[in-house]
Order: C-alpha cells, then sequence, then structure tokens
C-alpha cells in the first residue's frame, strides 16, 4: 500500500485464493515464443473494485493509469499511435467487466484491487490471451493460479511481509505474541509470522486466532503471557484488538501491526493506544514529484495508495509491446519478464532506466531494459511475481496516526 504526505492510510483486503498449476496444457505465456496479433493500436484496460470495500481506491488507480498514458502519448505512443485507455464499466462483476474488456480489445488489463476479484477476472482474460496485471493483489495463492501466464502483480504478496513483522517485533524483546483475525489473511500471514519468529531466534508465547466478538478473550490470553511484543495481523478485527490491548494495559510500544492493521485510527482507539507503536506498509513512500504528478491527473485525490504500482504496470505493459513490437496480448505476456528486469534464461539483465521515453529509447537501441518503476524494481518471475519488496516502517503517535519512521529494502 502507497501513501501520501497528509493523505489518509487505510487498510484493504486481500483474500487467499486456492492454489493450482500456474500454466495450461504445460504452456506458460510468460515465457513462450509468439507470433504477433495486434491490431497496431495498444488498448489497455482497467479493471476496476465497484462494489466492497476497496471501491473506494478507484480513483487513485486510475490516475496512475492515467499518468503513464499520458506520458507515454506525449512522446508519440506506440509505433507513432496513441495507447488508448478501455474501462471494463460499472459492474461490480470482476467477470463482466473482463468480458467488456475483451470486447473492447483491451490488449492489457491493470487490476484488480482485491485478490478476491483476481480469479473470475483470470478466467476471462487468460482464455481472450490478455495479460491482467494486478497494482493491488497480495493473496499469496495468487502466484500458482492457473492463469496459463496471463496473471502478473507489481505488489508482493503478503508472506514476505512476514520477516519484517518479526525483525520489528524482536525488537523489542524475544518473548513474541501473535494475535491473528480469523481470515484467509489471518491464517497465511499470521502463520508465516510464527514461522519468521522462530527463524529470528524469538520464542513464540502465544498464537491467538480472533473469533468475531471474541478479541477481549484472546487479549487475556495473550496478556498472561506477558510477552516483549505483540504482532497483530487483523484488517476489519484491528480496531477491536487494538482497543482491548489498551483495555488490557498493554502498551502501544510494545506492538507491532501488520499492514492491515496498519491506519489512521484518531479517537476511534482509546487516547495514545497506539503511541509508540510500528507499521508495516508495502511500498516505498512516493517522491513529490510523483505525488505532484498525480495530483496533476485528479487533483480530488485525497489517497495514492496504489497509484504507484498503477502507473508500474501501465508502463511496464507499454514496455512490453513495444519490446515485443507488437501489442497483441500474448506479445505482451511473453515480454513482461523481460522489460520487468527479470532473469530470463540465456539473457543477461538488462539496463537500469526509469521512464518510457527512457526505457524505449534503449530498446530502439536493441538493448534489453529493467524498468525501476515508482513502486521501485519489479524483477518478475515466473509466476508473474515481484522478486522482491519494499516496505515502508510507519511509528505511531500518541495521536494514534503513523509516521513514516523508516524502510526496509531487504528483500532486494
Amino acid at each position: 500500500m502507497k501513501f501520501a504526505k497528509a493523505v489518509t492510510v487505510i487498510s484493504v483486503g486481500a483474500m487467499l485464493l486456492g492454489t493450482s498449476a500456474c500454466s495450461v496444457g504445460g504452456t506458460n505465456a510468460r515465457t513462450a515464443t509468439v507470433d504477433p496479433s495486434g491490431d497496431g493500436v495498444l488498448r489497455v484496460g482497467a479493471l476496476l473494485d465497484n462494489s466492497g470495500p476497496t471501491a473506494f481506491l478507484n480513483a487513485s488507480e486510475t490516475a496512475g493509469i492515467k499518468l503513464a498514458l499520458n506520458q507515454i502519448n506525449a512522446v508519440g505512443g506506440l509505433k507513432g499511435k496513441q495507447v488508448e485507455l478501455v474501462q471494463g464499466g460499472s459492474s461490480g462483476d470482476a467477470a463482466a467487466q473482463a468480458r467488456a474488456l475483451v470486447n473492447s480489445h483491451a490488449d492489457a488489463v491493470i487490476g484488480p484491487t482485491d485478490s478476491a476479484n483476481a480469479q473470475a477476472a483470470i478466467d476471462v482474460l487468460s482464455k481472450s490471451t490478455i495479460p491482467l496485471i494486478s497494482p493491488a493483489n497480495m493473496a499469496a495463492g495468487l502466484s500458482t493460479y492457473n492463469s496459463g501466464g496471463y496473471y502478473f502483480r507489481t505488489q508482493p504478496a503478503d508472506t514476505m511481509e512476514s520477516s519484517v513483522l518479526a525483525t520489528l517485533a524482536k525488537k523489542a524483546g524475544t518473548k513474541v505474541a501473535v494475535l491473528s483475525e480469523d481470515s484467509s489473511y489471518g491464517s497465511e500471514l499470521g502463520g508465516a509470522v510464527v514461522t519468521a519468529l522462530g527463524n529470528a531466534g524469538a520464542t513464540v508465547v502465544s498464537h491467538e486466532t480472533v473469533a468475531s466478538g471474541k478479541a477481549a478473550d484472546a487479549v487475556g490470553k495473550v496478556k498472561s503471557t506477558s510477552p516483549d511484543a505483540v504482532v497483530v495481523v487483523a484488517r476489519s478485527a484491528a480496531q477491536g484488538i487494538i482497543a482491548e490491548l489498551a483495555n488490557a494495559g498493554i502498551p502501544g510500544s510494545k506492538i507491532v501491526l501488520a499492514d492491515g492493521a496498519t491506519a489512521n485510527y484518531g479517537t476511534a482507539v482509546p487516547s495514545e493506544a497506539l503511541k509508540d507503536s510500528l507499521g508495516v506498509i508495502p511500498g516505498l513512500y512516493p517522491s513529490s514529484e510523483f505525488q505532484a504528478q498525480i495530483l496533476g491527473v485528479d487533483a480530488s485525490l485525497k489517497d495514492l495508495t496504489y497509484a504507484a504500482e498503477s502507473y508500474d504496470a501501465t508502463n511496464l505493459a507499454a514496455l512490453a509491446a513495444a519490446a515485443a513490437d507488437d501489442d497483441g496480448g500474448a506479445s505482451i505476456a511473453s515480454k513482461l519478464i523481460t522489460v520487468s528486469g527479470g532473469k530470463v534464461q540465456g539473457q543477461e539483465k538488462g539496463t537500469a532506466c526509469h521512464t518510457f521515453p527512457e526505457c524505449v529509447g534503449l530498446l530502439k537501441e536493441k538493448k534489453n531494459i529493467d524498468y525501476q518503476g515508482q513502486s521501485g524494481p519489479v524483477d518478475f518471475d515466473a509466476n508473474g511475481d515481484v522478486t522482491g519488496a519494499n516496505y515502508s516502517i510507519m511509528k505511531f503517535g500518541a495521536d494514534n496516526k503513523p509516521g513514516l519512521n523508516g524502510t526496509d529494502t531487504s528483500f532486494r
């Protein structure tokens, strides 16, 4: 998740999906050799979450897509043709939006936000050989979901965060408790945190699953173990858990919050409940220049979450088309690993570049490229996942609001 100065930080749900083989019929579009299939005009589709708790992020993601397209078209687009934006429509059904984008001849699609919407979109788009690049999906199961190689994401899987949380918790002491909400997110990331704590040499004195309405019971069990630190892995249950931690007299200095629990709470929780707490947010703090550029697209934005990842996803789609010299979806999918700087057998890592004009200039010189985005290096692997991650470390003040306290780039 990304955010800007004076911008509200709000966590986003991401459900864990079932896993299966990542390719269809033994073919992985990410590494396949394909024939040109484009019509000469690159069309980038936007598949948005038009219902549910993540719908408010549509504006920031759309702004990121539009900013990238504006910059691409300002230098002539792709092969002298303007790159077009096509919308999936107002349906809250991801499959319906995907079908609309197929009918609109989209060549690559950006979205969705919620991991729970990814499977339906993948199922439709992969059959039409259209790559889907999500700026926000974090569910670990999507790494091996059957997409035929047409699924990518510019957001790391949430399990990568576990080592960062373990490191922060151990700074407070070696006895650590973990509170995980009763959800796929809580189960997946909470279990990963327990493993990471063990690997870091800490002792997990309690790991409680917090059922709905049972936060007080879970916190009571945790308090009885006298932990040095408590890691909270929750989204919808986070506020209730934090309130019960405060009621139990556990100070903020002992609390470490996963990304789903890191938010501007203010007066929604007891006074100073989170003073000196630490929280983790995937991604780097966006530069002032990028913030200004995004606000130039949509001045009404009050949250820049996933704007940078959407911007990077759009640039990568266009650069893949440029590298393939073809705007067809299969061609784009086959070049996304290469232009992102990912490892390709028999090919040296490309030259680092940061903007579409710079990167496409290198491509015209017949050089391989390594796109370094606003969200950091991408380096897709054979599953369409980023192979590293950056994290912003937040520290809460007495007002129960987080501020940037540092970064963790150890996954690079």
